[in-house]
């Protein structure tokens, strides 16, 4: 999908369920979320998994910003799984947000909370102050065009602590993927790391504020010590 522009009205999404799941949707055919009802907290698309790869270098993350919160996959995986770890939501829809007990995203509390707004205006308020940032905000034209800039990779850099990771899902098929990855090296200072799905229909790319990915071709594949094997067991087909 291309980049889309800002939209004043946001589009309604809604649900389509089956006896096995509950998926988000903004239109027939593209699934933006999918929860299995009997397993509310795998991360049921793959892309999804392959984001979470970002804990093989930093598996006790302190905290982590989100922004897109669609279905609340990558949101609730991260509550459950890492207690330690403050989880803060950005979620320009207030139509998705509205969907939230749906799909059992978790109650705001001292450690987690889904915020309203403009996620590339809202990182921006933040200096050196996460460990991760998880990019997955797409509206029914695709990507916003707020969420490609060098602006904003500049203001996720900025946010990120001294070996913080920036993780961005893009679609394969995005025309501008390659103009959206010279952005991110050339302010991570080739820092990064692509990966892509079986189904090659996304592209996951890791950026680095350290230099923990320069020179690398790809992500670890052990399990790091401070994981569980609870999580790993989770996340480790993929990776």
């Amino acid at each position: 999908m291309p980049e889309s522009t800002s939209n004043p009205y946001p589009v309604r999404p809604f649900i389509h369920a089956t006896t096995t799941s509950r998926s988000l949707l903004f239109s027939h055919g593209e699934i933006q979320s999918r929860m299995w009802t009997r397993d509310p907290y795998a991360l049921n698309l793959e892309y999804t998994r392959i984001m979470m790869g970002f804990l093989l270098l930093n598996p006790e993350p302190r905290r982590i910003a989100m922004i897109g919160l669609g279905g609340g996959s990558l949101a609730k995986f991260c509550h459950r799984y890492l207690p330690s770890a403050r989880i803060d939501v950005f979620e320009i829809n207030p139509h998705v947000i509205a969907l939230r007990d749906s799909f059992l995203v978790p109650r705001d509390d001292e450690r987690f909370a889904v915020l309203q707004g403009d996620g590339a205006e809202l990182i921006r308020r933040y200096r050196d102050e996460f460990d991760a940032v998880l990019v997955d905000g797409y509206d029914i034209n695709g990507i916003p065009a707020q969420l490609t800039s060098e602006a904003f990779y500049e203001g996720c850099f900025d946010a990120l602590s001294g070996n913080g990771l920036m993780v961005c899902n893009f679609h394969a098929l995005n025309f501008n993927y390659r103009r959206y990855l010279g952005r991110i090296k050339q302010r991570f200072a080739g820092s990064v790391v692509e990966v892509s799905d079986t189904s090659l229909a996304h592209r996951i790319v890791f950026a680095c504020k350290g230099d923990l990915l320069k020179r690398s071709a790809g992500l670890p594949a052990r399990k790091p010590e401070a994981m569980s094997a609870a999580m790993w067991s989770r996340i480790a087909p993929e990776l």
